[in-house]
């Protein structure tokens, strides 16, 4: 049974990236399409339009098997990956608001160290010396983008995404554990109602009615995101948190293209040379984890 398991990992690990890229670049639209809108709408409605069209995303797939799908087996786990998505759906958004669109990508990567920690004592992962060594060299691709002493590494605001990174390190393990056994329509439900609650009940001194342009723009924001959500969810199903979590870094690429494209944000060379950093741990883990799995398909 154990060499089973040690050779389903690799096979799923490969798939699992690739919808983690994909995943990635999904929600790093989404963060550039929140700073477009949170200099006119709180925080907190941006979320809520989020998660209103998630859960409307859900509810066709949860109507099937109603009201079976809302039964889960571990309320806790829930109740952990809720506190946690509420913390880093939020800060997500706060974050780009008061930060330039590259500075919070990168600051959220300290999510990938959470991940590795945590996911060896709760999901009982091995992070070798291959999957170390990624991590710490795409932080180094972080480090040469930031600059030790440029403005926002250093500056208060960055405890920010740092705290939203801890509350997506908290729902990654908790959605790794919860996908093995519920859908993914019951994890987006939960999630959808509970933070979409949580989001509403300051909103009745913070709402303010956008017009129709700002609402269809926000409405397809919350499309992206729920797009986001499940491909996210489908990512952790397939493959080990912290090979997923590992993928993160491909965020920088696209905050970096984001923020070029629509607020003529120029990457100079440190942004360039952190890059490719970046992209060489990625490809690395790709290359190791598709390696693995050749060879434990020829064991198998």
């Amino acid at each position: 049974m154990t060499q089973h398991n040690s050779a389903v990992a690799p096979q799923n690990n490969i798939h699992g990236i690739f919808w983690a890229l994909l995943a990635t670049a999904l929600f790093s639209a989404t963060a550039a399409m929140a700073k477009v809108v949170v200099d006119e709408y709180h925080v907190l409605q941006i979320l809520l339009f989020r998660q209103v069209v998630v859960l409307l995303s859900s509810l066709p797939a949860l109507a099937k098997s109603f009201p079976g799908s809302l039964k889960t087996l571990h309320p806790g786990l829930h109740a952990m990956r809720l506190a946690g998505a509420f913390v880093a759906l939020s800060c997500g958004i706060w974050s780009v608001a008061i930060l330039p669109l590259t500075t919070a990508a990168t600051l959220s990567f300290a999510q990938i160290f959470f991940v590795a920690l945590l996911a060896v004592p709760f999901l009982k992962e091995t992070v070798g010396l291959h999957r170390a060594m990624a991590i710490i060299a795409g932080f180094i691709g972080v480090v040469i983008v930031m600059r030790p002493g440029v403005d926002g590494l250093f500056n208060i605001a960055a405890l920010i995404p740092l705290a939203g990174a801890a509350g997506a390190a908290i729902a990654v393990i908790c959605v790794r554990q919860l996908s093995q056994t519920e859908s993914t329509a019951t994890l987006l439900v939960y999630q959808s109602v509970f933070v979409g609650v949580l989001a509403a009940i300051p909103l009745i001194w913070y709402w303010k009615t956008p017009d129709l342009p700002d609402t269809l723009f926000m409405l397809l924001m919350g499309v992206i995101s729920a797009l986001g959500q499940w491909t996210g969810i489908h990512a952790l199903r397939m493959g080990e948190a912290s090979v997923i979590a590992n993928m993160k870094y491909t965020s920088l690429l696209f905050a970096a293209l984001f923020g070029f494209v629509f607020f003529s944000e120029i990457p100079d060379r440190y942004t360039m040379a952190g890059a490719a950093v970046i992209i060489a741990a990625s490809m690395y883990t790709v290359h190791r984890e598709s390696r693995a799995k050749k060879l434990a398909t020829g064991n198998h």
